[in-house]
């Protein structure tokens, strides 16, 4: 829970920050620097371990660098190359990533804007740095099934060789599901014909196969959204309350929602520590950051002054279709407000700074 927390803080600072980032300097000092040290674990400050602006020359080429070089005994671990914040990484953006990965020890290589992270290895020739990125992190979507691999990268828990066994699958699962995703968005003729072949007696003909493109996609989205829902509803244990009208809903913080405190039934996710770090990004210019506390329950996500359950910041209710959150009043009671995105909590800036003076 820690390294997610950690994970969601950077998150939430990539959300209030990259407005106001204009370089790919202040991109190094704002968001990969942070991401080497607090995610990975590295000391920024030791070149030991991190060699910023490290040279090798290569042949003919001499005095390029590569802007961070993670050491471990000595040797080259990982290669870190930065552009700014927003730019597309593209594979020719790699040009020095591929050079220094052919004449360093390391074995790891990361493309990065500060938002999106592509990790590299030598899966299809030794030695040589991959096309394709075996691992991606972007942290306004952090895909969960990516942040054990991850953790496998932090100093603690480095360990280079179970990490290259696992890139395979890594990198051919990430392309599988970024072809999923493809066919759900746009089914192609071949994805189609598998279907339409099996549950249609009749000669595939032109107008059936169009009308078969868009039943197959109506089909895969139906199937998916009701795995979501089936997790959903075992998240929630049977706690979870039926969809609420799009208008703001009242309840009061004095007489709490019915729930089991059972904490082997609470279950908190990425989106909702990420809803934490903005609240207590936007409130901190009110009141010391280490006042402001999370405490999950099955029900809803709370924040909280000074641990207080007398002294409710917010309440975000993301264990929905429709996610909402709940702002309080001087005499503690909450309105719902929905929301469409973690982005739009920022919407409740001004509600959630007067909260907090209510009890200041």
């Amino acid at each position: 829970m820690e390294f997610f927390e950690k994970l969601a803080s950077l998150a939430a600072k990539v959300r209030l920050q990259s407005a106001a980032i204009k370089t790919e300097e202040a991109t190094k000092n704002a968001f990969v620097m942070p991401f080497i040290s607090t995610v990975l674990g590295y000391d920024v400050f030791d070149p030991t371990e991190v060699t910023p602006e490290f040279v090798c020359d290569i042949g003919t080429k001499k005095g390029e660098k590569i802007d961070y070089a993670i050491m471990k005994d000595g040797e080259v671990q990982i290669l870190i190359e930065c552009k700014k914040i927003g730019e597309p990484l593209h594979i020719n953006h790699a040009s020095q990533l591929f050079r220094y990965f052919h004449v360093t020890s390391a074995r790891i290589s990361i493309l990065t804007n500060g938002q999106v992270y592509k990790f590299f290895t030598d899966l299809d020739a030794p030695n040589k740095m991959d096309e394709k990125p075996f691992l991606e992190l972007d942290l306004l979507d952090i895909d969960e099934y990516s942040v054990p691999e991850l953790v496998k990268l932090t100093k603690s828990a480095f360990d280079v060789d179970s990490i290259i066994s696992a890139a395979g699958e890594l990198k051919y699962v990430s392309q599988i599901k970024k072809i999923i995703a493809a066919q759900v968005s746009k089914p192609d003729d071949d994805f189609v014909k598998v279907f339409a072949s099996r549950v249609y007696d009749g000669v595939i003909t032109q107008k059936v196969r169009e009308q078969f493109h868009e039943l197959t996609r109506k089909a895969v989205v139906q199937f998916l959204n009701d795995q979501i829902n089936v997790r959903l509803k075992s998240a929630m244990s049977g706690a979870m309350q039926p969809a609420l009208a799009s208008s703001p809903v009242s309840t009061t913080a004095e007489q709490p929602e019915v729930r089991d405190e059972s904490e082997d039934k609470v279950i908190t996710t990425l989106e909702e520590l990420e809803g934490y770090h903005i609240v207590r990004a936007v409130v901190r210019s009110v009141v010391d950051a280490k006042r402001i506390v999370q405490r999950d329950t099955q029900s809803y996500f709370g924040i909280l002054l000074d641990d207080n359950n007398r002294k409710p910041i917010c309440r975000l209710h993301f264990n929905r279709t429709q996610k909402y959150i709940g702002i309080f009043d001087q005499e503690k009671n909450e309105t719902r407000h929905p929301i469409s995105s973690i982005d739009d909590i920022y919407n409740y800036s001004d509600d959630l700074k007067k909260t907090v003076g209510y009890y200041d």
